[in-house]
């Protein structure tokens, strides 16, 4: 990817596992159409004018069950609601491929270990 992809957006209520799992996540609607792959990425998220660091899912979660194609993300440092706010998303980097995981343990393992690896690139 030359440029970073962009997905802007109206936050939706998703099915809040991303808080269940320690990250709360932004939830955007990502059709066939977006401008990226399914995968996780280092990514950086603007609200109201303000940058965050972020990391990005783009996909629709299969280790969940989750079928609509979706980006889920969270950003580093921020707190409040985004629910109905305008957000845009800038892919930076992809880090790795979304695989489905046996279970919701594992999957935690290794957003925890995304972030490590995030933090060290941005």
């Amino acid at each position: 990817m030359s440029a970073p992809a962009v997905i802007e957006g109206i936050v939706a209520h998703g099915r809040r596992l991303g808080r269940e799992l320690g990250f709360p996540t932004a939830n955007l609607p990502a059709g066939a159409d977006a401008p990226a792959e399914d995968g996780v990425y280092a990514s950086e998220a603007e609200v109201d004018g303000v940058r965050y660091r972020a990391m990005s899912n783009l996909g629709s979660n299969p280790s969940v069950g989750g079928r609509e194609r979706r980006l889920e993300t969270h950003l580093f440092g921020f707190e409040g609601s985004l629910y109905g706010r305008r957000l845009r998303v800038r892919l930076l980097r992809k880090i790795r491929d979304e695989r489905r995981f046996d279970s919701v343990e594992e999957l935690r393992a290794q957003i925890e270990k995304d972030k490590e690896h995030i933090l060290k690139l941005l």
